[in-house]
């Protein structure tokens, strides 16, 4: 399987801006080594189950209250497809309706996109990133929405066969995952209206860094949506956690908003506000028959639900919504 074949229609859009035509040129090698099957072993594996879905095209979709995808097959057919979606498991952001079968993943992710597009600029008509995408569950949501066009960025191959997957059935939407992460974009790129970075932020290592990637992915006036992990607190309050977080070791930086706030202004976004907060709880995150392993009541004091495992206060997750100058 030539794995560039997936983004032939992507890689001739981008050629054809002028806007984008520099990316263009070094994509397909980035492309090539996020999705080698020598450096990741199991993607043969998942290659595999994507090849055994059936070549047929879903007759409804929607996106933009849901995502759901059908048409009237065989239930040979359906059985197929459960199962070969299910070998790619742990599926952890949906839910996602595909030819009848539920995929109940890990977040309902559903529930953040409503509580954050009341917020956003109207995406009709939009070049949108969404950084840190996992398996573009939020893409299809933002396509759904309006948007012209929606590129997802994300360095796990699973998520990208987990995508394509269900692409697979939908055909040419103008709508791709790329296997890599913000920092293989081109600096000073400059081109998408709306960048989204949710669920991300905490897990760089340098935030000002990553402020500035963000910043420098979208053009003069464009809009960045930044959902991400924060602690309750005045300005200039931040938790920094010394071991793991919610059992995850990749976590470095949780500030409290206005310190978040302070954080855009200084990396020169104009207008940084907070628009949404709320405490993740046990329903929007959770064990599902499509996502086997431990989750949030596994990553949380036993006994005291408000702290995590390691007596940090439990998780928050904040929305700021800020323009580039």
């Amino acid at each position: 399987m030539n794995y560039l074949d997936l983004y032939q229609p992507l890689l001739s859009f981008l050629a054809s801006d002028t806007r984008f035509e520099h990316w263009a040129k070094k994509l397909p090698t980035d492309i090539t080594e996020g999705l080698s099957e020598t450096r990741f072993g199991d993607l043969a594996q998942w290659r595999d189950s994507f090849l055994k879905l059936p070549n047929l095209k879903a007759k409804t979709t929607v996106f933009d209250s849901e995502f759901l995808i059908d048409a009237d097959i065989a239930q040979t057919e359906k059985d197929r497809i459960t199962q070969a979606l299910r070998e790619l498991i742990p599926w952890r952001k949906g839910p996602f309706s595909v030819f009848g079968t539920h995929i109940n993943t890990e977040w309902r992710s559903d529930w953040k996109w409503d509580r954050v597009k009341p917020f956003i600029d109207d995406l009709t008509g939009r070049h949108v990133l969404d950084v840190g995408c996992g398996n573009g569950y939020h893409c299809w949501r933002m396509y759904g929405a309006g948007a012209r066009r929606v590129i997802g960025i994300d360095p796990s191959p699973r998520f990208v066969m987990q995508f394509y997957s269900l692409k697979k059935f939908i055909g040419d939407a103008p709508v791709d995952v790329l296997p890599i992460g913000i920092e293989h974009l081109p600096a000073n790129l400059g081109c998408f209206d709306t960048t989204f970075s949710m669920g991300v932020f905490y897990h760089r290592r340098s935030p000002m860094d990553h402020l500035r990637e963000l910043k420098e992915t979208l053009r003069p006036g464009g809009q960045l949506v930044l959902e991400t992990l924060v602690i309750e607190g005045k300005l200039g309050e931040v938790l920094v956690p010394e071991g793991r977080y919610a059992k995850m070791n990749n976590v470095w930086f949780l500030p409290s908003a206005p310190t978040m706030l302070s954080w855009l202004t200084k990396c020169g976004f104009k207008n940084p506000r907070l628009v949404e907060m709320n405490i993740t709880s046990l329903a929007e995150q959770r064990t599902t028959d499509w996502m086997l392993y431990h989750s949030l009541n596994d990553f949380l004091d036993p006994v005291d639900k408000t702290k995590t495992a390691e007596g940090h206060p439990a998780p928050i997750r904040a929305t700021f919504i800020a323009e580039a100058p």
